[in-house]
């Protein structure tokens, strides 16, 4: 979260609605070539005729303490605040933080409401709140994203690396990481298993 005045709402593609996939999962199919996003399950934030911006919800980074990089902002956090897991939401500006969150928290122009249920805040102000105690009932932090150009994303699920789940609160902000690919997948009545197999085919 190195540039929190650069984030805001008009940094990301205009969803269009309609064909848009924004408040989706995509969902990496067994067979992705991508080893960076092998296994992932990824929280689309933002999809249009411009591109796409998304964040890994699945991938928490261990060696990143939600308390120690809250120290190194320079923001105090009360000892009663939890710990809350950091991800790597994906190989783009891996130094600048992005916050899933519930819709009862805004920071006006830097929060993105994705859609009725999820938002995403790139900004100090967030992390501040959090910190503070009142910030967003659930959350998410992330570090770096996950980005795609015009066409990009929408010719990758046509090659069959990605499938398109319905978002659930317990997968974007639950805590069992090692479960949410499974639990995406069910989420379209497919067994996890039988699709393994498929993508393991040669």
């Amino acid at each position: 979260m190195t540039d929190p005045d650069h984030a805001s709402g008009d940094d990301y593609p205009e969803d269009p609605g309609g064909d848009s996939f924004a408040g989706s999962l995509l969902v990496a199919m067994p067979g992705m070539g991508d080893s960076r996003f092998s296994g992932s399950v990824v929280y689309l934030c933002a999809h249009s005729g411009e591109g796409a911006l998304g964040l890994i919800v699945n991938k928490p980074a261990p060696e990143i303490r939600f308390r120690d990089l809250l120290k190194q902002l320079g923001i105090e956090v009360a000892d009663t605040i939890p710990d809350i897991r950091v991800h790597f939401g994906g190989p783009v500006e891996t130094a600048r933080g992005f916050v899933l969150h519930s819709p009862d928290y805004s920071a006006g122009d830097a929060t993105l409401e994705v859609d009725d249920s999820t938002s995403m805040t790139a900004s100090l102000e967030v992390l501040q709140a959090i910190a503070r105690g009142d910030g967003p009932g659930a959350s998410m932090l992330a570090l770096g994203y996950a980005g795609w150009g015009p066409g990009q994303l929408e010719a990758e699920i046509a090659q069959n690396g990605w499938l398109i789940a319905p978002a659930r609160d317990d997968i974007v902000f639950g805590r069992a990481n090692e479960h949410k690919w499974t639990a995406a997948v069910r989420a379209l009545g497919i067994d996890p298993l039988v699709l393994s197999s498929e993508g393991g085919r040669a």
